[in-house]
């Protein structure tokens, strides 16, 4: 399926709100109703959209620790690299990993109740000999911007 202008700007105003009404949505993106839901639908069955969700204001349920995470692995064959991913993958506290470029394999953002519980994921990976052959943690102290929509419109005029 090739998107358009106006494919980029349903998904852009999608991310931004979820909960959007289709009239709502029809009037931002300039059409009229039914053929914006068509687009909607056409484009959650085409995978585009992958679904929807809340953002979730964690400051407000109680005191959080977000901490990056550089990981390097000791060997850096295929089986390594998924045995540590099977080992992340079960790690709820995990919300992002990403494999990079540069002097690291990994970076991971951990998002836990504190230092502690951090520490005690980070000793239960080294213990579970996963690969990792070092890792250095980067505690956030203050977030001033975060994003929760892409910049869709400027990634891909159409």
């Amino acid at each position: 399926m090739k998107l358009d202008r106006i494919d980029i700007k349903i998904l852009y105003e999608l991310q931004k709100n979820g909960r959007i009404t289709n009239v709502e949505l029809a009037e931002l993106v300039n059409l009229s109703p039914s053929p914006c839901l068509m687009r909607v639908k056409k484009l959650q069955s085409e995978g585009y959209i992958e679904g929807y969700s809340a953002q979730i204001n964690v400051s407000k349920l109680g005191q959080t620790l977000t901490v990056f995470t550089e990981i390097t692995l000791k060997n850096h064959r295929q089986i390594d690299f998924a045995r540590f991913l099977a080992a992340i993958d079960k790690v709820d506290q995990v919300i992002e990993c990403h494999l990079v470029s540069g002097g690291y394999d990994y970076l991971l953002k951990f998002v836990t109740a504190g230092i502690g519980e951090y520490q005690t994921i980070m000793e239960r990976l080294t213990d579970m000999d996963v690969g990792i052959d070092k890792y250095f943690s980067f505690v956030v102290l203050k977030s001033p911007i975060v994003k929760a929509h892409m910049p869709l419109t400027s990634l891909f005029r159409a």
